[in-house]
């Protein structure tokens, strides 16, 4: 059986100069180049103000961790969080005030409901046969199933 080597410490980042990472280094980099552009731009007075702002804030996004999360990552996740949170916060208040706007009075109808005929099973299975035959079985109508106004007692229930 074969041995092979397991990568140990796969999450500590490469070292460039002493203790410098390439991502470090690279921020860095940017941050002088940013000051170098800003010597060219303003005053000496201004420059040095500007310089100290750019080089304080590439030091802490650098070389900061917050719970062992790089700054940048974590000033990332605290912007998206902010302005996309993931928990939302019922407001009850809202609710009511809402309902009583929106809700209105129901009016009851006085009209007595109509009596709903209902069939004995033997009418439902005879019912189901005309159904399946689609109209060739034509049933055993009684002259009072022939009244029956089947619109009016649908409606009715509702």
């Amino acid at each position: 059986m074969q041995q092979f080597t397991v990568p140990q410490f796969i999450d500590v980042e490469d070292k460039v100069i002493g203790f410098i990472t390439v991502r470090q280094f690279i921020i860095l980099l940017v941050a002088a180049l940013i000051i170098a552009i800003l010597y060219k731009l303003l005053y000496f007075e201004t420059f040095i103000i500007s310089a100290v702002i750019v080089a304080f804030i590439a030091i802490i996004v650098a070389f900061a961790k917050i719970n062992g999360v790089n700054f940048h990552i974590f000033f990332t996740n605290f912007l998206i969080t902010l302005f996309k949170p993931n928990v939302r916060v019922w407001n009850n208040a809202f609710g009511k005030d809402y309902v009583k706007i929106v809700a209105e009075k129901v009016v009851e109808d006085s009209k007595e409901p109509e009596v709903i005929k209902t069939y004995s099973s033997s009418r439902l299975t005879e019912l189901s046969m005309i159904v399946d035959t689609q109209g060739v079985f034509k049933g055993t109508e009684t002259p009072e199933d022939q009244n029956v106004d089947y619109k009016k007692t649908l409606h009715s229930r509702n």
